[in-house]
């Protein structure tokens, strides 16, 4: 069951705070990262050369901001990302992501009088369907997944369209353009039906070669400081860090607080690690010279 939003989300479970942890809607992803940032702007001595920013579109794929992050991005020696961590890793890659839809065209009839006469959308959907779930490649970790679809108007009528969603995630912005150009040249099984793709890469890949260095650095900091020991994670989902390590400006994410249950009911955030982040994020401010820095 989908989580209420806004008002209605903190209604049924307002803030709580419940021996060290913190509950309610958005504490770990990520009001958490959002109050440790402060706190280790704050540990620097207001240092002037840090660029702050905060968007509120990032789930959406970032369709508006996504220019502003690049904009804030631009001059800065390294991006420091404070989404949460993988059970207290931080997130050195992440997958890029494409999205897509593929229509289908058909003829509607009736269903019952002279289906004949019609060429089935959801019959042509169902032939892209199984093309298209065949476009992955488990060794490379590459995902190619229909989601969301729909077909037809009524029950008796033969469906004149029809239209499936696509999720395509890589390690490999090569795999990215790979799996593109298979789902631009699909075209129609059945005689009269036709198929048009529309949608494109959402986010290129986070490649770990642009995180290296700056885990390197947190891990050296954690160990001077006393801090837990730093591990680092692969994930598939994405975040404004795909954009910036793309424009080749190194790129730490996952600097968030240790919790759990992104997006459920259940979230919840350790604020005996918010402390420990906010030392950690403050150390990577101010550890190289030059450039500004973007948290």
């Amino acid at each position: 069951m989908p989580t209420p939003s806004g008002r209605w989300a903190l209604a049924e479970r307002p803030f709580t705070v419940v021996d060290g942890r913190a509950t309610g809607p958005g504490v770990f992803d990520m009001k958490a990262g959002l109050v440790t940032a402060l706190d280790a702007l704050g540990l620097t001595g207001g240092a002037d050369d840090v660029r702050m920013l905060v968007t509120g579109d990032e789930e959406r794929g970032s369709p508006t901001s996504r220019a502003l992050v690049e904009q804030a991005a631009a001059g800065c020696r390294a991006v420091l990302v404070l989404e949460p961590g993988q059970d207290g890793a931080l997130k050195t890659a992440r997958k890029g992501v494409a999205l897509y839809r593929l229509g289908v065209r058909g003829r509607a009839a009736h269903a019952g009088l002279e289906p004949e006469q019609g060429v089935n959308a959801l019959v042509e959907l169902a032939h892209q369907v199984l093309a298209i779930s065949g476009l992955g490649d488990t060794g490379r970790g590459t995902t190619v997944t229909p989601t969301v679809g729909r077909a037809g108007t009524t029950a008796n009528t033969v469906p004149e369209s029809a239209h499936v969603e696509i999720d395509v995630r890589a390690w490999e912005r090569r795999e990215l353009a790979r799996v593109e150009e298979a789902l631009g040249v699909l075209c129609a099984r059945l005689p009269g039906a036709g198929v048009h793709l529309a949608g494109g890469i959402n986010r290129p890949p986070l490649e770990r070669d642009m995180s290296a260095q700056l885990l390197l650095t947190a891990q050296r900091l954690a160990r001077e400081h006393g801090l837990a020991a730093i591990g680092e994670a692969r994930v598939g989902g994405a975040s404004d860090g795909n954009f910036t390590a793309a424009l080749g400006i190194p790129t730490l994410d996952g600097l968030g607080p240790a919790g759990a249950g992104a997006h459920a009911r259940r979230e919840w955030v350790d604020l005996g690690s918010l402390p420990e982040r906010a030392m950690l994020v403050a150390g990577l401010i101010g550890a190289p010279a030059g450039a500004p820095v973007a948290p």
